[in-house]
């Protein structure tokens, strides 16, 4: 029974651990991609080629004095950063890795839940701030991330469909022979866009609108409470990502170890596309975010989700009603 449970703790450490360091290095990766894209260098000082400037900006943050505004509420301040990067990690425990830390059959639906439920965390970062600011930002984030949900949502619902389950292994099987993202390029195309919304980035980042509202919803934040947001922020890039390779892209074989180095490498250029976005388009106006989603993408995975349902449907033998 000891021994059970000290190789589970150590198991999720593990787990914890190899996800931060590929958080640290992402941010590298972004700060030294947007330097050449934009004809500079980037961080190239600390360590080899400035590999080492993750460990030194996290020393950095983590020995930094935490302020707090005077009028915001202590409790919420202090507990959205944490509860941040706790489902952003909580999200990835169905992932498998290639073994899933908790084996689950509606995977899908449990990591939609926790990404969900970060919005409560975007919003309470805003709202105990008790600064105009963070607090238009959250406002923004909860509409933006609420209703790129529900392409999202379609999109998995339709996927599933197809793949006969919502465990991601089964994604894995019913790839085996053919991509996901040939006979569903439309869906995967959209689901690639709702991410972007999903995750607050570029050119969907209107919550953190530097040139409007200063930094968004953690302007207020410093210190340790900011790194746990930020940290939560490319954790669920990462995650994301890893998703879409795993629901359009078949990260290959069964055996695990080339199961994980081809999952990595689709989830590594995958987020390369991410950054590469960034450094490419500018921001998109508010009106247009919810006029590309309401308008354009939800009536399209609407018929898509219809057209899956009813192919199912016709080649299970299942008459119309």
């Amino acid at each position: 029974m000891i021994t059970t449970i000290l190789l589970n703790t150590i198991n999720t450490l593990l787990y914890i651990l190899s996800i931060l360091i590929a958080v640290a290095f992402l941010t590298l990766l972004e700060r030294k991609l947007m330097g050449y894209m934009q004809h500079r260098k980037g961080p190239n000082i600390v360590g080899p080629a400035g590999m080492l400037q993750p460990i030194a900006d996290g020393l950095k943050l983590i020995t930094k004095e935490t302020t707090k505004p005077t009028m915001s509420s202590p409790i919420l301040f202090t507990l959205s950063p944490i509860m941040a990067l706790t489902l952003a990690l909580t999200s990835w425990a169905p992932i498998p890795m290639p073994t899933p830390l908790t084996n689950m059959n509606l995977a899908l639906l449990f990591i939609m839940a926790m990404s969900g439920m970060f919005t409560y965390t975007i919003l309470w970062s805003g709202w105990s701030s008790n600064s105009k600011y963070p607090l238009m930002g959250a406002m923004r984030a909860v509409a933006q991330i609420i209703s790129y949900e529900v392409t999202l949502g379609l999109i998995i619902i339709s996927m599933a469909t197809i793949s006969g389950g919502y465990s991601l292994l089964s994604f894995t099987e019913a790839q085996e022979n053919l991509w996901f993202l040939i006979p569903s390029w439309p869906l995967a195309m959209m689901w690639f866009t709702s991410t972007l919304a999903e995750t607050n980035r570029s050119p969907f980042d209107l919550t953190e609108g530097e040139s409007e509202l200063v930094s968004g919803f953690n302007v207020e934040f410093s210190a340790g409470p900011f790194a746990l947001l930020f940290l939560a922020e490319y954790t669920n890039i990462l995650l994301m990502n890893t998703l879409s390779a795993m629901m359009f892209i078949n990260p290959g074989t069964m055996n695990p170890q080339l199961f994980t180095i081809n999952l990595m490498m689709k989830t590594t250029i995958l987020t390369s596309m991410f950054l590469w976005i960034r450094a490419s388009y500018p921001r998109f106006r508010y009106d247009q975010l919810m006029h590309l989603l309401w308008k354009q993408y939800l009536p399209l995975t609407l018929a898509m989700c219809l057209l899956y349902f009813s192919t199912s449907m016709a080649l299970c033998g299942i008459p119309p009603q």
